[in-house]
């Protein structure tokens, strides 16, 4: 915010999915409003659900009253709203109109997600010409690059092409910072073997770890396949990962992001048949898919199905399992996936996101590099970008044509991925047994507790042994706060199961073991939990 209101330049502001740019650009513009600075707000989103959210965060937030419905027929906005929300396309069809209103008053422009600013080529060029005069422009963006590599309005670039931003704050900065910004988040990989036929009608197999660059796209089409055997597998193994995290945290969901709207149809029924529950679609196709998404948000159902409407800026907290089921493997895309995972909903939640991939390259690189420095991430992808423009292999849409995909195999999996470090299959098991072993909170997934011991055993990959293992000894207070929140979610599972009051819970144990929870020592609140799961046991019989 310093930073912002010292200088009257364009303003990038990079920053991690859940980190807060809508409430620091909403901050800014209530602040430039006392001031006087500005009397206007125009908020630009790609898409006309995040108009909603806009104008939604604004009134609840910082008081500024945003049109989200504002048409370019209707020509001027009403005395009562402090501005509107557009949508990228919008701008691009009535330049003029939006120029007149940047103008007319002291207007700050905000260009959420700026870089779909690029996705035409008249799409810059409107938005210059929409906004050159505007008083103050403040660009967002998680991603602030693109595949194609086409220049963004607004931006400043470097010598080497690189954009520069004027702050930035990844997703490895807010991930050691543990104030509740962002969760950790593990990629399980899987493996498989794909099978197609070219166009002589020859098949070809391959398992999935061992593809190229050339056979990437073709193996894809044949794993992705919502009749064959590999995505049925995984999504089965979502379903259980996402029921257990629904152990802890009641209202947890999970994303299906699909190559295409048929796809993400066929994903639906197939969820349905696993969970026996209707999955949410969100895709174009559907008029009502914005509310479908705002739906989803506030409900506690499990699934929720798209292609790219929920890729980006889209805030669904409770999401915590996602299948990456898309052919699509630029960075950028990639990093827009995993970012609906990494919010958390404050510093009480200690969940760890899973999202499931294919056992790829480059989606295994992108997921043991999601930590590191966005500036780094970004002069790599936009080199990235212009060679694949130079050499013309970012598009894949003949070799589609041609290739017909066969039935997978089952999907394996081949490995997990978390904080750059790789797990093997036996590791996580072995971890599952060290954990239950250790009374650890079930909070800790498997991965992470891989992790612990690894740092115990000095970095050496652990075997699966029967051998006694050291967890590092946390500090008292951290590890009664544990046993706190697994007892809290204990008993949360217990009421629901039971429909008993928490509070009938919570006295019978206060009853058995003396005291209050707040009052208890490390050994009673062990000894509440033990019971609880007693408890638990007994009512599932």
């Amino acid at each position: 915010m310093a930073r912002f209101l010292s200088t009257t330049d364009d303003f990038l502001c990079v920053a991690t999915p859940g980190a807060g740019k809508t409430r620091f650009a909403l901050a800014a513009a209530r602040e430039l409003m006392r001031s006087g600075d500005i009397s206007q707000i125009i908020v630009v989103a790609p898409t006309a659900h995040l108009r909603n959210q806009w104008a939604s965060a604004a009134s609840s937030h910082a008081g500024i009253e945003l049109d989200s419905s504002f048409a370019n027929g209707t020509g001027a906005v009403a005395r009562d709203f402090d501005g509107v929300v557009v949508t990228y396309a919008s701008v691009a069809s009535a330049p003029h109109l939006y120029r007149r209103m940047a103008t007319v008053k002291p207007t700050m422009v905000i260009l959420d997600e700026v870089h779909h600013g690029g996705d035409e080529k008249a799409w810059g060029t409107a938005l210059r010409d929409s906004f050159e005069h505007a008083t103050r422009r403040l660009l967002l963006s998680g991603t602030p690059f693109r595949s194609d590599g086409a220049a963004i309005p607004f931006l400043r670039y470097d010598e080497s092409r690189r954009c520069v931003a004027d702050y930035s704050y990844d997703y490895g900065a807010a991930l050691a910072d543990r104030q509740g910004v962002v969760r950790p988040i593990a990629f399980p990989a899987f493996d498989g073997e794909a099978r197609w036929l070219d166009a002589s009608l020859v098949e070809s197999k391959q398992k999935l770890s061992d593809v190229d660059a050339a056979t990437r796209a073709r193996a894809l089409m044949s794993a992705l396949m919502p009749d064959g055997p590999w995505i049925s597998s995984v999504l089965n193994t979502a379903n259980e990962e996402l029921s257990r995290q629904r152990e802890l945290v009641p209202d947890a969901g999970g994303l299906v992001v699909a190559a295409d709207q048929n796809k993400a149809v066929r994903y639906a029924s197939l969820l349905e048949q696993i969970t026996g529950e209707k999955p949410t679609v969100a895709i174009s196709d559907i008029p009502d898919a914005s509310h479908q998404i705002s739906a989803f948000s506030r409900s506690t159902s499990r699934w929720i199905v798209a292609v790219a409407m929920v890729s980006e800026g889209v805030d669904i907290p409770r999401l915590a399992v996602g299948v990456y089921a898309t052919n699509t493997s630029t960075e950028m895309f990639f990093r827009q996936v995993a970012g609906r995972f990494v919010r958390t909903r404050g510093e009480e939640d200690e969940t760890c996101a899973t999202l499931f991939i294919p056992s790829v390259q480059p989606l295994l690189g992108y997921a043991a590099e999601i930590e590191r420095m966005i500036p780094l991430a970004l002069k790599e992808a936009e080199i990235k970008a212009a060679e694949e423009v130079a050499d013309g292999s970012g598009t894949t849409q003949l070799e589609i044509n041609i290739v017909q995909p066969l039935a997978p195999s089952e999907a394996v999996h081949l490995k997990t991925i978390l904080s750059g470090d790789e797990f093997s299959e036996a590791e996580l098991k072995h971890a599952d047994e060290v954990a239950r072993q250790a009374g650890m909170p079930a909070t800790l997934t498997a991965p992470q507790v891989a992790r612990l011991l690894r740092i115990a055993g000095a970095g050496r990959t652990l075997a699966t042994t029967t051998a006694t293992v050291e967890v590092p000894q946390q500090a008292l207070v951290d590890q009664k706060k544990a046993a706190r929140k697994l007892l809290k979610t204990r008993i949360n599972y217990l009421a629901r199961l039971t429909n008993e009051p928490h509070s009938y819970i919570n006295n019978g144990l206060n009853q058995r073991f003396g005291g209050i929870v707040p009052t208890a020592d490390l050994d009673g609140l062990k000894k509440r939990v033990v019971a609880v799961e007693e408890m638990i046991r007994e009512a599932k019989k």
